[in-house]
């Protein structure tokens, strides 16, 4: 079948969309040729009004950090909008850089803290550490939570009960604290890092008691 044949339609049928695709075939089910016809028949499906299935989830073990800080509302009032807002800009900024030098992965702000994740619990711990003493420079205090465990990774974010773990985790500290869950104190044992028991907690939303613990300065 002559490929001008179809060049012709595409030329006289109203609203038409012509496209080639490379190849040396005009019908074909060999694996090969169907994979290259694959994207543009899922981008014309598309434009007719048809949604492409959601890639699965990946779930990947991770160490999830939260940060929070503390009385934002409060010091976002007495600064002003424009002075709050360059605030943040600062903030996130100086973030970035201690979780990337922690070698984690910033996944986003959140208005007044950071969700990030990394590969272990002691590089998780450093960069909350990090973060808490140099936020300092800004007259700002921040609160951090970190747990452990598998996470779901979809379209540059996570998910999955091991982030609501450490949101809610970070909940329980206070101004400069760092708190951790079992999981976390079992994983960095023969760190040297120390922790300090601070009871068993019911997390909202999440299922069972869980053990928290400090993070020594």
């Amino acid at each position: 079948m002559p490929v001008e044949l179809g060049r012709f339609l595409g030329e006289h049928i109203p609203g038409a969309r012509y496209v080639e695709i490379d190849g040396d075939f005009h019908g074909s089910w060999r694996t090969e040729d169907m994979a290259k016809l694959g994207p543009r028949s899922l981008e014309f499906l598309g434009s007719l009004g048809f949604e492409q299935p959601p890639p699965p989830a990946t779930r990947v073990l991770a160490t999830v950090l939260f940060t929070d800080m503390v009385g934002s509302t409060e010091r976002a009032a007495a600064m002003g909008d424009r002075g709050w807002r360059a605030m943040l800009d600062k903030h996130d900024a100086m973030v970035a850089e201690r979780v990337a030098e922690a070698g984690g992965r910033l996944i986003k702000t959140t208005g007044d803290g950071v969700l990030a994740t990394f590969v272990g619990p002691s590089t998780g711990i450093d960069a909350a550490r990090a973060i808490r003493d140099r936020v300092r420079v800004f007259d700002v205090e921040v609160r951090a939570g970190v747990d452990t465990g598998e996470v779901e990774l979809r379209n540059g974010d996570v998910g999955g009960i091991g982030v609501h773990i450490a949101d809610r985790i970070a909940t329980l500290a206070g101004a400069g604290e760092i708190f951790v869950s079992r999981t976390v104190k079992d994983l960095v044992t023969g760190s040297g890092i120390a922790l300090h028991d601070r009871g068993t907690h019911s997390l909202k939303g999440v299922p069972d008691a869980w053990q928290v613990y400090a993070v020594d300065d």
